[in-house]
Protein backbone atom coordinates (compact mmCIF):
# COMPACT_ATOMS: atom_id res chain seq x y z
CA UNK A 1 0.00 0.00 0.00
CA UNK A 2 0.99 3.40 -0.93
CA UNK A 3 1.39 6.37 2.48
CA UNK A 4 -1.75 7.95 2.70
CA UNK A 5 -2.04 11.65 0.75
CA UNK A 6 -3.81 14.36 0.96
CA UNK A 7 -5.55 15.39 -2.77
CA UNK A 8 -8.92 16.50 -3.78
CA UNK A 9 -10.38 17.06 -0.55
CA UNK A 10 -9.23 13.66 0.82
CA UNK A 11 -7.04 11.29 1.87
CA UNK A 12 -6.42 8.55 -0.33
CA UNK A 13 -4.00 5.43 -0.68
CA UNK A 14 -3.67 3.18 -3.40
CA UNK A 15 -3.27 -0.81 -2.98
CA UNK A 16 -2.05 -1.47 -6.71
CA UNK A 17 -1.77 -5.29 -5.95
CA UNK A 18 -5.74 -5.07 -5.70
CA UNK A 19 -6.50 -2.30 -8.12
CA UNK A 20 -8.10 -0.42 -5.17
CA UNK A 21 -8.06 3.06 -3.79
CA UNK A 22 -8.93 3.99 -0.08
CA UNK A 23 -10.51 7.48 0.31
CA UNK A 24 -11.20 9.17 3.23
CA UNK A 25 -12.76 12.62 2.71
CA UNK A 26 -11.77 15.78 4.83
CA UNK A 27 -14.91 17.67 3.80
CA UNK A 28 -17.88 18.05 5.74
CA UNK A 29 -19.86 14.47 5.52
CA UNK A 30 -22.89 16.53 3.48
CA UNK A 31 -20.31 17.34 1.07
CA UNK A 32 -18.48 13.99 0.74
CA UNK A 33 -19.89 13.35 -2.48
CA UNK A 34 -17.24 16.10 -4.16
CA UNK A 35 -14.36 14.32 -3.55
CA UNK A 36 -15.68 10.94 -3.85
CA UNK A 37 -16.99 11.52 -7.12
CA UNK A 38 -13.90 13.36 -8.22
CA UNK A 39 -11.67 10.63 -7.48
CA UNK A 40 -13.71 7.96 -8.76
CA UNK A 41 -13.71 9.94 -11.83
CA UNK A 42 -9.77 10.18 -12.04
CA UNK A 43 -9.62 6.01 -11.50
CA UNK A 44 -12.37 5.87 -13.96
CA UNK A 45 -14.28 3.35 -11.35
CA UNK A 46 -17.97 2.95 -12.27
CA UNK A 47 -20.47 3.29 -9.21
CA UNK A 48 -20.71 -0.14 -9.14
CA UNK A 49 -17.29 -1.05 -8.09
CA UNK A 50 -17.35 1.86 -5.56
CA UNK A 51 -18.50 0.88 -1.65
CA UNK A 52 -19.13 3.35 0.69
CA UNK A 53 -18.63 2.96 4.37
CA UNK A 54 -20.81 5.36 6.83
CA UNK A 55 -21.53 5.40 10.65
CA UNK A 56 -25.54 5.85 11.10
CA UNK A 57 -27.37 7.06 13.92
CA UNK A 58 -30.25 5.71 12.46
CA UNK A 59 -29.61 2.47 13.03
CA UNK A 60 -29.18 0.84 16.75
CA UNK A 61 -25.65 0.20 18.32
CA UNK A 62 -23.74 -2.14 16.34
CA UNK A 63 -26.12 -3.44 13.68
CA UNK A 64 -24.58 -3.32 9.98
CA UNK A 65 -26.67 -3.39 7.00
CA UNK A 66 -24.66 -3.80 3.36
CA UNK A 67 -27.05 -2.70 -0.06
CA UNK A 68 -25.61 -2.50 -3.38
CA UNK A 69 -28.07 0.46 -4.16
CA UNK A 70 -30.55 2.34 -3.67
CA UNK A 71 -30.86 6.24 -1.61
CA UNK A 72 -29.87 7.70 1.32
CA UNK A 73 -32.20 6.87 4.06
CA UNK A 74 -31.71 10.10 4.78
CA UNK A 75 -28.27 10.18 5.78
CA UNK A 76 -26.69 13.59 4.69
CA UNK A 77 -23.10 12.14 3.43
CA UNK A 78 -25.31 9.62 1.32
CA UNK A 79 -27.01 12.10 0.00
CA UNK A 80 -23.86 14.15 -1.30
CA UNK A 81 -22.62 10.99 -2.69
CA UNK A 82 -25.47 9.83 -4.66
CA UNK A 83 -25.36 13.56 -6.19
CA UNK A 84 -21.92 12.73 -7.91
CA UNK A 85 -22.26 8.97 -8.36
CA UNK A 86 -25.93 8.28 -8.84
CA UNK A 87 -27.53 5.47 -6.44
CA UNK A 88 -25.88 2.64 -8.17
CA UNK A 89 -22.88 2.27 -5.33
CA UNK A 90 -22.43 -0.06 -3.02
CA UNK A 91 -23.00 1.04 0.80
CA UNK A 92 -22.15 -0.54 4.18
CA UNK A 93 -23.92 1.24 7.49
CA UNK A 94 -22.34 0.83 10.77
CA UNK A 95 -25.31 1.67 13.51
CA UNK A 96 -24.18 3.90 16.13
CA UNK A 97 -27.43 4.73 17.21
CA UNK A 98 -28.55 7.53 18.92
CA UNK A 99 -27.50 6.89 22.26
CA UNK A 100 -28.51 9.23 25.01
CA UNK A 101 -27.78 12.46 22.92
CA UNK A 102 -30.59 14.54 22.38
CA UNK A 103 -28.57 16.08 19.25
CA UNK A 104 -27.21 14.03 16.42
CA UNK A 105 -24.27 16.53 16.06
CA UNK A 106 -23.55 15.39 19.61
CA UNK A 107 -23.87 11.57 19.46
CA UNK A 108 -22.21 11.99 15.99
CA UNK A 109 -19.38 13.45 17.43
CA UNK A 110 -18.80 12.36 20.79
CA UNK A 111 -16.79 9.17 21.87
CA UNK A 112 -17.73 6.25 22.25
CA UNK A 113 -18.94 5.09 26.18
CA UNK A 114 -17.28 2.38 27.91
CA UNK A 115 -19.77 -0.33 26.52
CA UNK A 116 -19.86 0.75 23.06
CA UNK A 117 -15.90 0.44 23.37
CA UNK A 118 -16.19 -2.83 24.71
CA UNK A 119 -18.97 -4.11 22.00
CA UNK A 120 -16.78 -2.59 19.45
CA UNK A 121 -14.06 -4.71 17.97
CA UNK A 122 -16.91 -7.98 16.63
CA UNK A 123 -18.72 -5.46 14.99
CA UNK A 124 -15.51 -3.94 13.20
CA UNK A 125 -14.18 -8.14 11.97
CA UNK A 126 -17.81 -8.13 10.59
CA UNK A 127 -17.81 -5.26 8.89
CA UNK A 128 -14.27 -5.96 7.50
CA UNK A 129 -15.06 -9.53 7.04
CA UNK A 130 -17.70 -8.13 4.65
CA UNK A 131 -15.79 -5.70 3.16
CA UNK A 132 -13.11 -8.40 1.62
CA UNK A 133 -15.86 -10.12 0.53
CA UNK A 134 -17.30 -7.57 -1.36
CA UNK A 135 -14.26 -7.22 -3.01
CA UNK A 136 -13.53 -11.11 -3.35
CA UNK A 137 -16.89 -12.75 -3.89
CA UNK A 138 -18.91 -9.76 -4.76
CA UNK A 139 -22.02 -7.47 -3.76
CA UNK A 140 -24.85 -10.39 -2.59
CA UNK A 141 -21.88 -12.72 -0.45
CA UNK A 142 -21.43 -10.17 1.54
CA UNK A 143 -25.10 -8.59 1.98
CA UNK A 144 -25.91 -11.92 3.06
CA UNK A 145 -23.03 -12.36 5.19
CA UNK A 146 -23.30 -8.89 6.99
CA UNK A 147 -26.69 -8.66 7.01
CA UNK A 148 -27.52 -11.78 8.65
CA UNK A 149 -24.97 -10.89 11.71
CA UNK A 150 -26.61 -9.38 15.19
CA UNK A 151 -24.51 -7.61 17.23
CA UNK A 152 -24.23 -9.45 21.33
CA UNK A 153 -27.31 -8.11 22.11
CA UNK A 154 -29.14 -8.98 19.67
CA UNK A 155 -27.95 -12.11 19.28
CA UNK A 156 -25.32 -14.52 21.40
CA UNK A 157 -24.50 -16.30 18.22
CA UNK A 158 -21.59 -15.85 16.50
CA UNK A 159 -22.03 -14.92 13.02
CA UNK A 160 -21.17 -17.67 10.32
CA UNK A 161 -17.97 -17.77 8.90
CA UNK A 162 -17.82 -18.09 4.88
CA UNK A 163 -17.43 -21.04 3.15
CA UNK A 164 -14.57 -20.77 0.44
CA UNK A 165 -16.62 -22.69 -2.16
Amino acid sequence: MTKWRKKDAAEQAHLAAQSLVLVKPQSYMNESGRPIGKIAGWWKTPPAEVLVVVDDLDLPFGRLRMRAAGGSGGHNGLKSIIEYLGEDFSRLRIGIGRGGEDDAIDRVLSTFTADEERRLEPILDVATEGVLLWLDRGAVDAMNYVNAWRPEEESDAAPDQVSDT
